[in-house]
């Protein structure tokens, strides 16, 4: 389908959703010098000290010595970041997004409520409230740019908007018009799913023996685990294409202008170390394949990657950490104004923690949310009470380029 200048300004939205990544698109507006925004939901709560570490907090090593890293300049040790805070390894790429100044972590970051429930807390991370809306804030902040009024997409034959998925998330559900398709094989069952069904087949003497065959050809072993593929076989992770996808999109002058993409695996209560280290990974390649993607447009871009809270501050019996408070926020892109740490840093000493076992927050991520949309998407400042209807929020300035 070839979408339309018409269309592009009436809101496109779309869905691509591909294992546990999926992408959404929205297009307020078109041009080639055209602001673009990504949002990243990271689920499952990623651990900010283990993706940005304090390694210069006299109080980190009594909390959770065994789940840390070599510091910088050690084999294998954290990125450095000024000197107090180093990256996780696995964030090369977003590293070297740092030394150019177009990557901008912000620790000590939540949103207002306080609820250590995954599915609640996500509810609440895309509604922008401290309850579940039907609706989310990025929908609501789309609707409220320059040309997006519900009654001009209503009236016009043309406003109908395209998505790509199985779903759209909350965030970008409500009044911007949404619509949907899911690519053919877009979705694929998980490896315990495989398991169990050769498991309930194994002792047929027909559909056991064709079945496992059937699973050795599409790249599983015969205890049903992926094969790794190596060289040119290697497969691309779904996030990189997604990131990639979007990228692609977004570029063009007649595409969408705000993208949300989803990247699952960050809930770590058991071998942390170990577990994090894919996500990360999938993470700053995705961010380097939409980087690439969006090509001259990347200057125009902003990265926002969100969690819906962070972690606790000690690491628990099973070499993990358990649900939080305080987490980390990146912001990348070639309209980031980045090369530093942004947040107050609470401290991890006695009495400084929240409820004696969380990071402190000391940012409000709808505030960092608010100096991107209105300094970045030229969102009209009294649009805020709208997108993040539980009270006034003030936008974080300096974060982008641009004036509000």
């Amino acid at each position: 389908m070839r979408l339309s200048r018409r269309s592009a300004l009436l809101g496109l939205t779309a869905s691509w959703s591909l294992g546990r990544a999926s992408l959404a698109l929205a297009a307020p507006s078109s041009g080639a010098q055209d602001p673009r925004l990504v949002v990243i939901l990271l689920r499952g709560a990623l651990d900010g000290m283990a993706a940005v570490t304090p390694y210069g907090d006299s109080g980190l090593v009594a909390l959770r010595r065994d789940l840390l890293l070599p510091e910088p300049g050690r084999d294998g040790g954290l990125l450095d970041l000024g000197g107090f805070f180093g990256l996780h390894p696995a964030l090369a790429g977003l590293h070297q997004l740092y030394g150019q100044g177009q990557m901008l972590p912000v620790h000590a970051v939540a949103a207002p409520y306080r609820t250590r429930s995954h599915f609640d807390a996500q509810d609440y991370l895309e509604s922008g409230a401290s309850h579940r809306l039907d609706s989310g804030w990025l929908n609501r902040a789309v609707s409220a740019l320059p040309g997006q009024s519900i009654s001009s997409r209503v009236t016009r034959p043309d406003g109908f908007a395209l998505a790509l998925g199985l779903d759209v998330p909350l965030l970008l559900r409500g009044p911007a018009s949404i619509g949907s398709y899911a690519p053919a094989g877009s979705q694929h069952p998980t490896a315990d799913l495989y398991h169990a069904i050769a498991q309930l087949n194994a002792h047929d003497p027909q559909i056991g023996p064709g079945l496992r065959k059937g699973l050795q050809a599409r790249g599983y072993s015969d205890d049903i685990a992926p094969t790794p593929f190596s060289g040119s076989e290697r497969k691309i992770d779904a996030f990189t294409r997604l990131a990639s996808a979007a990228g692609l999109m977004l570029a063009r002058a007649d595409g969408p202008r705000v993208a949300a993409l989803e990247l699952g695996g960050w809930d770590s209560h058991a071998g942390q170390i170990g577990a994090l280290k894919a996500p990360l990974t999938r993470l700053d390649e995705g961010i380097d394949a939409l980087k690439t993607s969006l090509g001259l447009a990347w200057s125009q871009s902003v990265v926002v990657a969100m969690t819906e809270f962070g972690r606790t501050a000690r690491m628990n019996g099973t070499g993990g950490t358990d649900h939080g408070t305080g987490a980390v926020t990146f912001l990348a892109g070639g309209a980031v104004k980045g090369g530093r740490i942004v947040g107050t840093w609470p401290g991890l000493r006695p009495g400084q923690l929240f409820e004696n076992r969380d990071l402190a927050p000391t940012t409000d991520l709808r505030s960092l949310i608010a100096g991107v949309l209105c300094t970045h998407l030229k969102m009209p400042r009294s649009a805020l009470r709208k997108v993040f209807p539980d009270a006034p929020v003030e936008p974080l300035s300096g974060i982008v380029t641009g004036q509000a």
